[in-house]
């Protein structure tokens, strides 16, 4: 396993920052970790990362315990909050990081033009790093957690400074990396992207998880039928639970669970022979910001950071 942690804490002055979490994620998945402002996302990261030390449990990084030097080697990290020295060019900063790493300089001299490719940053490695618009600062970023190629990779909130294409972009990088066998512990609030690239997901609100598990298991695998009418009674609403469950009526708009489709067109000639006006009616799925929203709506978000 890539991570592991058992009853993981990190405590700021009796605040709980994250309380007690268990994950489990395999090596060469994408996990996405996610969570509402002050939820707790950071504070998890930075203690996995090594930032900060826990107050309490245990976790292992690619099967050895949080600290172990060797295996630091073989992380990369791209922080939320980042400020890189302005007077350094892209290379130099590159360069920077694979000296933390003691990596030879004639291994950065090839390395370097590789990440800077894949960032799609080739061509201003030598420019100053304040020349740069924040979102190539954000590549320039996931370019210096790749520098050492490493095996685990830690990427807090990597895309919000990105236009879509930029987005688009870095998916195919974590897909990619994916494909080469690495992990990807992914921290963002962006659920869309979350959607199109994670394996399994876990959702933090007030310093627990409140939810984990894969995408299906999260969001559920149910079909939601979405039915357009120009009116709507108490009668066919104790009709359509025949079919389905969790019929629900809002502005002539029907919403329920059904387990297969078969029984669309039976519900079309209810509707009809009912003498109702039937406009629309389509599958839809559970969304995985419905499913974020319903479960911290509500909640006090002070007590994580």
């Amino acid at each position: 396993m890539a991570i592991i942690t058992k009853d993981l804490t990190k405590v700021y002055k009796g605040n709980n920052g994250c309380k007690n979490i268990n994950i489990i994620v395999p090596q060469g998945e994408i996990f996405g970790f996610l969570g509402p402002n002050g939820a707790g996302k950071s504070t998890f990261v930075k203690t996995l990362v090594g930032l900060l030390f826990h107050t309490s449990g245990q976790a292992y990084l690619l099967g050895e315990p949080l600290g172990n030097i060797e295996v630091r080697r073989k992380i990369g990290y791209v922080p939320e909050n980042f400020k890189y020295p302005d007077w350094m060019t892209g290379e130099e900063l590159l360069s920077f990081h694979g000296a933390l790493y003691k990596m030879p300089k004639k291994q950065l001299m090839s390395v370097i033009p590789e990440v800077l490719e894949m960032v799609s940053l080739n061509g201003r490695g030598r420019d100053k790093i304040a020349t740069y618009s924040k979102g190539m600062q954000q590549r320039l970023g996931i370019a210096g957690a790749l520098i050492n190629n490493p095996s685990l990779i830690f990427l807090d909130e990597p895309t919000s400074a990105l236009d879509p294409i930029g987005r688009k972009d870095v998916r195919d990088i974590m897909l990619r990396l994916k494909m080469q066998g690495k992990t990807i512990f992914l921290n963002s609030h962006l659920l869309s992207e979350v959607e199109m690239v994670c394996d399994s997901v876990a959702i933090i609100n007030n310093g627990i998880i409140v939810k984990q598990g894969t995408l299906n298991e999260v969001i559920g695998s149910e079909n939601i039928l979405e039915i357009r009418v120009d009116n709507v009674n108490e009668s066919l609403k104790s009709d359509l639970t025949a079919f389905g469950k969790n019929v629900m009526i809002s502005n002539n708009i029907i919403r329920m669970n059904i387990n297969s489709e078969d029984v669309m067109p039976k519900i079309s000639r209810l509707i009809v022979n009912s003498g109702i006006g039937l406009y629309e009616i389509k599958i839809t799925k559970e969304s995985l910001e419905n499913v974020f929203i319903n479960l911290v709506s509500g909640g006090d978000e002070t007590c994580g950071r």
